[in-house]
């Protein structure tokens, strides 16, 4: 394989050392067990590998480790003052009518009572609408089909924040 066919960003992750490497994989998944797996079977040769190696983890993630990877989130409406990553993904509420926020608000915290945990969707290139129907749609799901949808959702938020870092330049 040439080095012309690994994207630049994998290269450089791949030649992190592994407190640097553990940090940014830290940031795009707060969960210590994914990212000490995704560590572990470093160098990847290519960008699906790494997704690859990121969706095995994520299948192994216990409900201690699914809490720990949500913790890193915001609720839905409400990124992290300063987070570039979560006001872009979130971008879908940028222009929400202060109805449509004041309702997420409230559904946030009924979905937050009902789970011990804030609502985790894939939010990237959904809208406000959308979020808020999936929120309605999922607060009458059992704790155990919601762990299985948040891992999903995970998963493909990862699969993007991961995609991003081994993109760039």
């Amino acid at each position: 394989m040439t080095s012309n066919s690994t994207p630049p960003g994998l290269t450089r992750f791949n030649a992190l050392e592994e407190h640097a490497a553990f940090a940014a994989l830290h940031e795009a998944c707060a969960s210590t067990a994914w990212a000490k797996r995704l560590l572990a079977a470093r160098p990847y040769a290519t960008a699906d590998d790494l997704y690859e190696a990121s969706d095995a983890a994520m299948a192994e993630l216990t409900a201690a480790d699914l809490q720990e990877a949500m913790a890193g989130h915001p609720p839905i409406g409400r990124p992290k003052p300063g987070d570039p990553t979560s006001a872009r993904e979130q971008r879908g509420m940028a222009g929400a009518s202060e109805e449509l926020r004041a309702e997420m608000l409230e559904l946030n915290l009924a979905y937050q009572d009902r789970f011990g945990h804030v609502f985790l969707i894939c939010a990237t290139g959904r809208t406000g609408e959308q979020m808020r129907d999936a929120v309605k749609e999922r607060i009458g799901n059992s704790p155990e089909q919601e762990r299985e949808i948040v891992r999903t959702e995970l998963g493909k938020i990862n699969r993007i924040r991961l995609a991003r870092l081994v993109e760039e330049d």
